[in-house]
């Protein structure tokens, strides 16, 4: 029986989503709770590796299990052995042809920015503060250049393992709401540090540390060392995986666009 799990975490204490030789990973603690229930070793695979301090609350993974267990018991159970900072959000029981990575047609993610004089204690782990007046209309104008299918070679980490710097943004979007900006992207798939690197290089152009055509000569330059510096991963959440209609999972906690804008000043 294969079953896919919703899993969503606070990434400030991990090491990134895989398991580490140094350091702890999210899958570990996830293959272990998963493990105490069904009794048996667990190998889970998920639907995008996040990296060291970046978290998800739309996190997909599926495993495989002979154990007889139901979907309540899954996830009470998983749940009662997994820290505070992670849990599992649902549990279906899916097709053996249904693959958390493979399958996906697109993953979403969601990068916050505190924009205001003062730090916040309360969102320090959650967003990126940046005192400095950022325009959100320059970043988006910078960002429409990143649409589409590109060659994302000057995005990509130095250590990043793709086979291909190809991917497809479907969606990039930007909103202020009072002192949260946050940015909203859609793709086939994503690069070792490509959501990161692309904020930071919008930020750049929204506070006027650099010119808005930048952007385009960076995506066509090629060369990562063009690309000025990375935001920091805290700010950073996977928030949806979207998979075909046929394998009817659940829909993720958060989609993009389903949460009004201003829900950072009620949350945060």
């Amino acid at each position: 029986m294969r079953l896919a799990l919703g899993i969503e975490y606070d990434g400030t204490a991990y090491n990134g989503w895989q398991r580490q030789k140094i350091g702890t990973g999210v899958q570990l603690l996830v293959e272990e709770a998963l493990a105490a229930v069904a009794n048996h070793p667990v190998d889970a695979v998920c639907a995008g590796r996040t990296d060291t301090g970046v978290h998800a609350s739309g996190q997909v993974i599926h495993f495989d299990t002979k154990s007889a267990r139901s979907t309540r018991s899954w996830l009470l159970g998983a749940n009662s052995n997994l820290p505070s900072d992670i849990n599992v959000s649902w549990v279906t029981v899916v097709d053996d042809d249904f693959h958390a990575r493979f399958s996906a047609l697109s993953r979403s993610y969601r990068y916050l920015i505190l924009n205001r004089e003062v730090r916040s204690a309360l969102s320090r782990n959650r967003a990126w503060w940046i005192h400095h007046p950022i325009d959100v209309a320059l970043m988006q104008g910078a960002a429409e250049c990143l649409l589409g299918k590109h060659d994302f070679s000057a995005f990509r980490a130095a250590g990043c393992q793709a086979s291909s710097p190809v991917r497809e943004i479907h969606e990039l979007r930007i909103v202020k709401t009072d002192q949260w900006i946050s940015v909203h992207i859609t793709a086939n798939a994503f690069l070792q540090h490509m959501v990161r690197n692309i904020v930071g290089l919008l930020v750049a152009a929204g506070t006027g540390e650099s010119p808005v055509a930048r952007v385009r000569e960076v995506l066509e330059g090629l060369d990562r060392r063009a690309g000025g510096v990375a935001a920091p991963a805290h700010g950073l959440t996977l928030v949806g995986v979207a998979y075909p209609d046929g394998f009817s999972l659940p829909a993720p906690a958060t989609r993009l666009g389903s949460v009004p804008d201003n829900v950072y000043d009620v949350c945060l």
